[in-house]
């Protein structure tokens, strides 16, 4: 299992926070955020990670994160630069070579798991596995239907009327086929790559797996969540890199 983190954009709802560095290099109470994700990588035993940035942060990220030696033994950091976002499927196409015959964990750099999903990482065998959150505001979000079994029954990209609570949170767990997947989407109508576009194939073949997770999760692209997260970190602290 190799590992994907996609730190790249330009956050330009952080403004001013963001002029000058990247969202994910923000801080998260006492760390920078992406320390978060990486967490959730390293923490599964995932040793070989790619970081999918920005190139005017490029030094930041690596100033900071070096070549991965210093977070364990064995793990080590590759860096790819996305030129500009164009949807969250693209972090595919840049890291096919990374890839390569392997399956591969991908999360954000702004998003941050409380809950533990080593077990859930690792006992992933082939197919696509996203992990579903219930919240308040799905239409923010890629929204999962579910029926009464809480099996997947579709996935919609920000519906202005959701037909489930439950929000597709920013990790995915696929098998090597999703870089050619990736090469045959559609941009949609926001000129983007959707992930959302890459669970449906999965859920159209019957092969993609929705776990729901119960702990608090993050996702940190506003003022009001950086500030929820930090302050959830504060009091309740986190497992430590």
């Amino acid at each position: 299992m190799k590992g994907i983190v996609l730190a790249g954009g330009h956050a330009t709802r952080l403004r001013p926070l963001t002029k000058i560095t990247s969202k994910q290099l923000l801080p998260i109470y006492n760390r920078p955020m992406i320390f978060y994700p990486l967490e959730t990588l390293l923490r599964s035993g995932i040793r070989d990670i790619l970081i999918i940035i920005a190139p005017e942060y490029a030094g930041h990220f690596l100033h900071l994160l070096g070549s991965g030696k210093e977070f364990g033994k064995g793990v080590r950091f590759t860096y790819e630069i996305q030129e500009e976002p164009k949807g969250l499927a693209e972090a595919f196409l840049i890291g096919e070579k990374f890839i390569g015959k392997s399956s591969v964990t991908m999360i954000l750099g702004d998003n941050i798991f409380i809950d533990d999903v080593s077990d859930l990482i690792n006992s992933f065998t082939s197919g696509g596995r996203i992990f579903a959150k219930k919240v308040e505001d799905p239409e923010r979000f890629g929204v999962v239907e579910f029926d009464g079994t809480l099996k997947a029954l579709s996935i919609e990209e920000k519906p202005k009327h959701p037909k489930s609570n439950y929000a597709v949170t920013g990790l995915y767990v696929y098998d090597s086929r999703v870089v050619e997947i990736a090469k045959h989407l559609t941009p949609s109508h926001r000129g983007e790559l959707e992930i959302t576009d890459i669970n449906n194939v999965y859920l159209k073949r019957g092969e993609l797996d929705v776990r729901i997770i119960s702990k608090p999760w993050f996702d940190t692209g506003t003022f009001d969540s950086l500030l929820e997260a930090s302050n959830y970190i504060a009091k309740h602290g986190n497992h430590g890199i």
